[in-house]
């Protein structure tokens, strides 16, 4: 059976997208490169009591073309709602057809960090106030963040292996590299690979909020998410989803497939070290890229761009900036990284696949997606963060960091497709 660093090639055919910058991928990609937010004052629910009163929320969304019947949308949480969408679109993109391809031989790895808190709160207040007669009996099925990547095997009957990750914000960056590992290993010939996240609601807001985690800065939400600058006060909550189709090089060549890339490493780590907080010194992130790296045979000047996890919080943008130097040395000074999440919010265990959905345009294109809002440098923070501007430039090699409560830490690498 073939084995991690065989002959095995794993490249990506497919991209879906759920954001508050656009549902389709080239859009969501415009957007961004274009420097616009998509973080607005919450309107889903009264925020007047609330610290913070900001978000990222995805509006004018319909997820019916991807379910079978209006009665199981009925019957889903808005999370999945994001995830089975992003996955319908991101088999649009990849051209597979599903009738002619070998469905025990395409498998799902959608995963969420919280899972239906939507439904939590709703049947909750339905407990409280009618009784436990009342609470629906689709409650467990519609919370449970593994429904998401379930749902999405059942409704396109792909029999695959399947699991839904869950690492906080690390969630869909372990989904990714874990379907690679899989494809590697022989276990599948395709593999979607994403996650999604729905948590704008009362109880989400409140206890990202009681953790002083969010910024406060409601008077003026554009300005309100900025990863890496001096006057950065917490992160914004955001929502969506994204799902890539990662697939066998020779199966996609078979098929007459369009490669947006090819992901070579994966690295993942334990901090070991504190429930939020990061390891002193991004230590255990710097293990995790070093992983990425070694696992893809890839030098560390070989690297052109870093889409950073960078949340705009003051701790952990200033540990990921030590690992960062810490890994790539003399070459961080000609190293181009920048975060989104000043565009997009955090989109929790959605983050990592939106965001690597950035980085295969990033090597389509050869343009990097600019850190927004920065306006106050940091001495704690001194690389080149792509500030506020997009910029057009020879694009090689990408990493993607994702770092999540409980200490998780996932970095996959992608590189410009060569035959």
């Amino acid at each position: 059976m073939p084995t991690i660093g065989s002959d095995i090639r794993v490249v990506i055919t497919g991209a879906g997208v759920v954001s508050s910058l656009g549902l389709e991928a080239e859009q969501f990609w415009k957007n961004i490169v274009e420097g616009r937010c998509g973080i607005h004052r919450i309107s889903s629910f009264d925020v007047s009591q609330y610290d913070c009163k900001i978000a990222a929320e995805v509006t004018n969304f319909d997820a019916a073309p991807a379910f079978p019947t209006p009665k199981e949308l009925r019957r889903t949480d808005r999370f999945s709602h994001f995830g089975v969408y992003a996955g319908y679109k991101a088999l649009l993109d990849s051209g597979l057809d599903l009738e002619k391809a070998d469905r025990d031989e395409i498998g799902v790895f959608l995963g969420s960090g919280i899972g239906g808190l939507y439904t939590t709160e709703e049947q909750h207040k339905i407990l409280l106030a009618k009784g436990p007669g009342r609470v629906s009996p689709f409650m467990i099925p519609m919370l449970i963040l593994n429904m998401a990547s379930g749902l999405f095997s059942m409704y396109y009957k792909l029999r695959g292996p399947n699991l839904a990750t869950c690492s906080a914000c690390a969630t869909s960056t372990h989904a990714m590299g874990e379907a690679w590992r899989t494809i590697k290993m022989g276990d599948a010939k395709v593999m979607f690979a994403g996650g999604t996240e729905a948590t704008i609601v009362p109880l989400g807001i409140g206890g990202f909020a009681a953790m002083r985690a969010l910024s406060t800065r409601n008077d003026d939400p554009q300005k309100a998410s900025r990863p890496f600058d001096a006057q950065r006060d917490g992160f914004v909550m955001g929502e969506g989803a994204a799902v890539l189709v990662l697939e066998e090089l020779e199966h996609a060549k078979a098929r007459g497939a369009r490669i947006y890339g090819e992901l070579v490493g994966y690295g993942n780590t334990a901090d070991a070290n504190h429930m939020t907080a990061p390891a002193p010194e991004g230590e255990g992130a710097a293990r995790c890229m070093r992983r990425a790296l070694r696992s893809a045979g890839i030098r560390p000047e070989q690297v052109s761009y870093i889409n950073a996890h960078g949340t705009s919080t003051p701790g952990g943008d200033v540990a990921e900036t030590q690992a960062i130097k810490s890994v790539f040395g003399e070459h961080t000074r000609n190293l181009a990284v920048s975060s989104t999440k000043g565009a997009t919010g955090h989109m929790l265990g959605a983050a990592g696949a939106i965001e690597m959905v950035l980085c295969l345009k990033a090597l389509q294109h050869n343009v990097l997606p600019p850190t927004i809002n920065y306006e106050h440098p940091d001495p704690l923070c001194d690389l080149d963060w792509v500030p506020n501007q997009a910029r057009e430039c020879p694009v090689e090699i990408t990493v993607n960091n994702s770092f999540g409560f409980g200490g998780h830490n996932a970095c996959v690498i992608a590189r410009k497709f060569r035959g």
